[in-house]
């Protein structure tokens, strides 16, 4: 087999015959004596003028290529294994669950949340009635904030797992093979709610089971020489015995950092981001990245990133959102929590981006009475400011982007996509000084890297909080079992160990390792 890459033009995407060709010549081969070949990376390089992609492609001149394995029909029938209790259902929970069942332990996936269908009457209240069920959210529930947040699947970690191995798995429950060879590999907010429902569908067939609206209230921590975890609480009133407990509850997941802090359990704050978001035109994007006003049908929607230094503080662009759109984050009553989201196709005429600043140790001293939920304190309280400024409802305060810069309240505010609404809103004055000084700074930078990104029609949608866990709960790295507290094992986003659907995912399979490797020294 022979490895080559060449560049096409987004016209030749779907001509196989002359990929074909070009894949020969790069091979220094004649075309007759090519039989086989399989495309294993693809990206999109925006240098060029018109972009071009880049394929690079397996040839063979005789043997066939091999299949890809599946990952799903590795799995085994668990339902008199170990059992194994999995708080949370997003990526890091089920893909734990996935990998305690091809391992041959039994998954119990506790869910506070409702099933990914039932979810959506929830998001649905949100954004049409700015009601906030803070069990069932954009951030609760099956699939976790992933599956109504998008779908990008770019990740540069791979330290504890095979991104492949993700990858195939949500190809084999429905995702677009696309997403095995793409740079930047998206599923979309549309399909991921199916892709989501055949995972659990996966982990029932083979004896694992996912409960919902299973919300744990509570702990049992037991022990003096060395403590562990005994029993969950569910509900605030069933109790459920339990020897090892997988934790992968999200970033938002509040209620679980004070659980731990009332048992004594050793958590720690971390860095995290903090600031807005800004909704564009996608074809001003699309002008600045391709330098075209119409992009053809075989371009997907340009999206960009942006960095700058505002002091000793980064300034930069978190989960872009090409053709997407600003959608309500809020876990609990009486705050305002902006996101970004993009479907499949990412058709929508917007592109919005969080642009957001490094929060430290240093900037949380006027929280410091709220000891390691010093950062919680600091997003609790800029998002219940932004709910304040507001009337009452999930619309969110919002300046244009000139306006913001200037310091002035606007006296109007741009079409947007964000459904329940903007309201035009000093949020220059409403965000910490600090905060505002920082991203000011850095978006004047970013006006030198991208001519035309300060606009009139520029619009800033306040705030975009919700970018990382404000607290690490500190685990072995090699048991993977909390440092002080036998049988927990912290996963996931929520525990500071993973940013985005696939590095959460590698995450879980990871930490079913570490419990697979536990069970079996006990024997």
């Amino acid at each position: 087999m022979l490895e080559v890459d060449i560049k096409i033009a987004p016209e030749e995407l779907d001509d196989h015959e002359a990929i074909f060709r070009q894949l020969a010549r790069a091979g220094g081969l004649h075309p007759s004596s090519v039989r086989y070949y399989r495309i294993i990376r693809r990206s999109l390089d925006a240098r060029y003028r018109p972009p071009l992609y880049q394929l690079r492609a397996l040839l063979s001149t005789n043997e066939m290529l091999p299949d890809i394995p599946r990952e799903l029909d590795k799995l085994r029938d668990v339902s008199r294994e170990k059992e194994v209790y999995i708080i949370g259902a997003g990526p890091a929970g089920y893909f734990a669950a996935l990998e305690c069942i091809r391992l041959g332990l039994r998954p119990i996936v506790l869910e506070r949340g409702k099933d990914v269908r039932t979810r959506r009457r929830d998001l649905r209240a949100i954004q049409q009635e700015g009601i906030v069920n803070p069990h069932s959210n954009y951030c609760f529930g099956e699939g976790g904030a992933g599956t109504y947040s998008d779908g990008k699947l770019y990740t540069r970690s791979s330290k504890r797992g095979k991104i492949e191995s993700v990858l195939q798995i949500l190809t084999e429950c429905g995702a677009d093979p696309d997403i095995r060879i793409d740079a930047h590999p998206h599923i979309g907010s549309n399909k991921l709610p199916g892709i989501i429902a055949n995972m659990r569908k996966a982990i029932e067939a083979h004896g694992g089971e996912v409960v919902f609206d299973a919300h744990v209230s509570d702990m049992v921590i037991t022990g003096t020489v060395r403590k562990r975890v005994s029993a969950l609480e569910i509900n605030g009133s069933e109790r459920v015995s339990c020897d090892h407990v997988i934790l992968a509850t999200g970033h938002s997941a509040r209620d679980i950092f004070q659980l731990l802090l009332n048992h004594g359990v050793y958590i720690e704050p971390k860095p995290y981001a903090l600031g807005v978001r800004i909704e564009h035109a996608q074809q001003f994007i699309d002008q600045c990245q391709y330098g075209m006003s119409t992009r053809g049908e075989n371009l997907p929607a340009a999206s960009y990133a942006l960095n700058a230094q505002a002091g000793n503080r980064g300034v930069f662009s978190f989960c872009m959102c090409p053709g997407g759109l600003i959608v309500p984050a809020a876990t609990a009553p009486g705050e305002i929590v902006v996101n970004g989201m993009s479907l499949s196709r990412r058709d929508s005429p917007y592109a919005n981006s969080g642009i957001v600043t490094s929060i430290e140790k240093e900037d949380l001293e006027a929280y410091a009475a709220a000891g390691v939920l010093s950062g919680v304190a600091l997003q609790r309280e800029v998002e219940q400011r932004m709910y304040e400024a507001g009337n009452g409802t999930q619309a969110a305060p919002a300046q244009r982007l000139t306006d913001f810069l200037q310091g002035i309240v606007s006296r109007d505010v741009p079409e947007s996509s964000y459904i329940p609404g903007l309201i035009s809103a000093p949020v220059h004055e409403l965000l910490p000084p600090m905060l505002y000084v920082r991203l000011a700074h850095g978006i004047k930078m970013f006006e030198s890297k991208m001519q035309g990104y300060i606009s009139y029609d520029a619009v800033v949608v306040a705030p975009e909080s919700r970018t990382s866990s404000p607290v690490r709960i500190p685990r072995d790295p090699v048991t993977g079992m909390h440092i002080e507290i036998a049988g927990l094992y912290p996963c996931g986003e929520g525990a500071g160990y993973a940013g985005g659907i696939v590095s959460a995912a590698m995450d879980g399979q990871f930490i079913a390792r570490c419990v697979q490797q536990q069970v079996a020294s006990i024997g």
